[in-house]
């Protein structure tokens, strides 16, 4: 068994202008500062990552970890969360997806798209030259909108929406496999990849891509009323990231799962800070050290309620005292009695 590593935060949801949420070096010593050990840091910010000079420098990397180490922290893993979702944009989110892009291609769905994939296979070499095996990243949707089968959908939609998303993201899992870095897609609402049940749809359409693996966050689970527990049971093998993250689902007789469009605050599904929402995050830990789980818990914080600077100081606590840290022998080792082969049959009657 292995010791999750941890505790580590995601940037996303803290990075803006203002100092120490401005650079690198700045939120390395905040993250620091309140016990996390690492950091998942996206790529779209260049004053905390420049990802085509670190696809191509060996030495640009070598200097960005050098700079985060000063401040006792690693580099977790780079997100392409924003990029994965421009691979595939159904044309009603086009508009509301375009802000994501570079401004050179907004407008652009098709250089958009070709945008995307460079930026997420740019990832997977700037991974490999920070030392790093995981990247994660959306998968973004073609079938979203018909999530909900009314009207009911076509003979065989299904089949090449799946058929198109892996076209166009076998060339990335390619060049994420020559660079030795898995693509781990954040199950989620929103992409096409939501579900146990999606996942396998993909997997079967890129031939069980070896670099095809999971971020496991139980939030959207939670939401999705999804079983989070057996979800790890399953697949294990594929999961290569995590993703702490903390959620409620509250129904009534006036809203559930769909959430009647209100926002956050009135959902009766809503992301919580952690320990403050309904995972069994005991029993998450001592699932993913059962299963050898290698990687990073990372927090991500998401919250409609409490501050996110309070957030993150109690998230480095609470992930600190879940991960567990494995034992080297088994409990009942004293009570072994030695004995050979030979005794064993006697045992069994067979001499």
């Amino acid at each position: 068994m292995k010791t999750l590593k941890g505790p580590a935060i995601f940037l996303a949801q803290f990075m803006g202008d203002d100092e120490p949420f401005n650079s690198i070096e700045a939120m390395a010593a905040w993250a620091a500062n309140l016990g996390f050990k690492g950091i998942q840091v996206p790529i779209g910010n260049p004053n905390f990552i420049d990802v085509a000079e670190a696809a191509k420098s060996k030495d640009y990397c070598d200097d960005l970890k050098g700079r985060v180490a000063e401040h006792g922290i690693e580099i977790t893993e780079l997100s392409t969360h924003l990029e994965g979702q421009l691979v595939a944009v159904h044309p009603a989110y086009d508009e509301l997806f375009d802000g994501f892009a570079a401004p050179h291609v907004r407008g652009n769905p098709k250089a958009r798209t070709s945008w995307a994939i460079e930026q997420v296979t740019l990832a997977a070499k700037a991974s490999a030259n920070l030392g790093l095996t995981n990247q994660v990243s959306f998968s973004g949707a073609l079938l979203w909108p018909t999530l909900y089968p009314w009207p009911q959908r076509p003979a065989g939609l299904v089949e090449e929406g799946f058929k198109e998303l892996a076209a166009r993201w076998r060339p990335i899992l390619d060049a994420h496999e020559e660079a030795g870095v898995n693509v781990c897609y954040e199950i989620h609402p929103g992409e096409d990849l939501h579900d146990g049940v999606t996942f396998e749809r993909f997997l079967d359409a890129v031939d069980q891509h070896s670099r095809a693996n999971i971020l496991y966050d139980p939030s959207h689970f939670v939401l999705q009323q999804l079983d989070y527990l057996s979800f790890i049971d399953i697949y294990h093998e594929r999961i290569k990231m995590f993703h702490v993250k903390d959620a409620e689902f509250n129904p009534s007789g006036r809203s559930g799962v769909y959430g009647g469009y209100q926002d956050w605050l009135d959902r009766p599904g809503r992301f919580r800070s952690l320990g403050d929402g309904q995972t069994d995050f005991k029993s998450i830990f001592s699932k993913l050290a059962a299963y050898d789980f290698d990687g990073w818990a990372v927090l991500e914080w998401e919250c409609c309620l409490k501050h996110q600077e309070d957030g993150a100081r109690e998230g480095a606590e609470f992930i600190r005292d879940h991960i567990i840290r494995v034992t080297d022998k088994a409990f009942d080792d004293f009570a072994a009695s030695g004995v050979d082969g030979k005794v064993n049959r006697r045992v069994l009657g067979l001499e």
